[in-house]
């Protein structure tokens, strides 16, 4: 292990930010990509004091060229790119009726474009090498829709269907793994870019339900990680016990 390479996309947060601090406990050699710069640096810093390699690059995944650059710098620094985990997403939820465009087109470029930019950047590479393993962000709202989740839930279901679609496009002797991880509610900053003051509502009213943390996903991840690579976990759900 101590010797693969991961990219994590929306690492200065959340999900993206335990996994990539679960990895370095375990010796991965890591390439942070976020758009926040003091974020980034912030954890290389910490990721450093773990004892393992680091480095960052600043990233819009809405932009090809910017994940291009960012899987060019990965092999310029390291030689290699062994896992891509396509972690940046943005879940601005409304209800339909409140017509956020702007919004709607965010989660499509974020969620949707900025995997497959990913999946670009990295499959040429893994392909040449005959080894590889895509791990993509769902959500339990990709596999289910709630009121005021519709075009969310549309771009999470939209990665299962892009990783499961390039996973069975893989030919037999090829060595490249995909996993699609669907988190339920998880603490995180997504929650932040939701402006519909309905839904904002309708969360404050929700009561019993524990959150998990960034690091009960990160241990999924690393979970799929670890198995041989004649194994290939395609697919985890992971919810809190009390939500339903």
């Amino acid at each position: 292990m101590e010797n693969n390479v991961v990219i994590i996309t929306g690492a200065s947060s959340g999900i993206g930010q335990a996994t990539a601090k679960a990895l370095a406990i375990k010796g991965f050699k890591l390439m942070l990509a976020a758009r926040r710069e003091e974020r980034l640096q912030q954890l290389k810093t910490e990721i450093e004091e773990l004892g393992a390699e680091v480095s960052y690059k600043v990233t819009d995944v809405t932009s090809r060229s910017d994940m291009e650059a960012l899987a060019k710098a990965t092999i310029d620094t390291y030689g290699k790119i062994d896992i891509l985990i396509n972690n940046a997403g943005v879940m601005p939820l409304s209800f339909m009726n409140k017509l956020k465009v702007e919004e709607w087109d965010l989660m499509i470029d974020v969620n949707i474009k900025g995997v497959l930019y990913g999946i670009n950047a990295v499959y040429k590479h893994m392909e040449e090498r005959n080894e590889g393993h895509i791990i993509n962000i769902s959500s339990v709202a990709g596999h289910e829709i709630m009121p005021s989740s519709a075009v969310y839930s549309a771009t999470k279901y939209a990665v299962r269907v892009i990783t499961e679609g390039l996973r069975k496009e893989m030919r037999p002797d090829q060595n490249i793994r995909t996993t699609i991880i669907s988190p339920g509610a998880v603490a995180t900053e997504l929650t932040n870019t939701i402006s519909d003051q309905d839904v904002l509502t309708m969360f404050s009213q929700q009561n019993g339900l524990e959150l998990m943390s960034g690091d009960d996903i990160a241990r999924a991840i690393l979970y799929a990680i670890e198995q041989p690579t004649s194994v290939s976990i395609n697919e985890i759900i992971v919810r809190p016990t009390s939500q339903m």
